[in-house]
């Protein structure tokens, strides 16, 4: 005949280690998952909410050797004033133009044609970024 075991009495001697583990798990996963949302969100507003003015190339056109004409699109809050800058680099990618931009009209939707001076014939332009005007950039 074999000896069959019976475990402990249900809930006669507390909680087993295993159990507290899996509790002391859940709880700190949780509290860890909480504080990553709100970091990601804090992340998130911060991001969305420090982009008062941006702005979008639309075309370029190269005028002569010493000159490009950009069309940019800026979008900003209407009483902001934006300042957008800008850089030309030539066929071997070195910079041959860098200028900032203002734009201080009292609309959220700016479009414009922009001339960039160069030192050398252009065949790229990109918008480093755009920030209002007085602000660290």
């Amino acid at each position: 005949m074999s000896a069959v075991r019976e475990g402990l009495p249900e809930g006669r001697y507390g909680r087993s280690a295993d159990e507290r583990a899996d509790r002391r798990l859940k709880i700190i996963g949780s509290v860890l998952g909480v504080a990553l949302l709100g970091v990601v969100g804090w992340i998130g507003w911060d991001y969305v909410a420090g982009q008062s003015v941006s702005a979008e190339v639309i075309k370029f056109k190269v005028v002569s050797d010493t000159a490009v004409d950009v069309h940019l699109e800026v979008r900003k809050e209407a009483s902001v004033t934006g300042v957008c800058t800008l850089i030309s680099q030539d066929e071997g990618h070195g910079e041959v133009g860098r200028a900032d931009f203002t734009f201080a009209e009292n609309a959220k939707r700016v479009d414009r044609v922009v001339t960039l001076k160069t030192t050398g014939r252009a065949t790229m332009i990109e918008l480093v970024g755009c920030r209002p005007a007085g602000s660290a950039g």
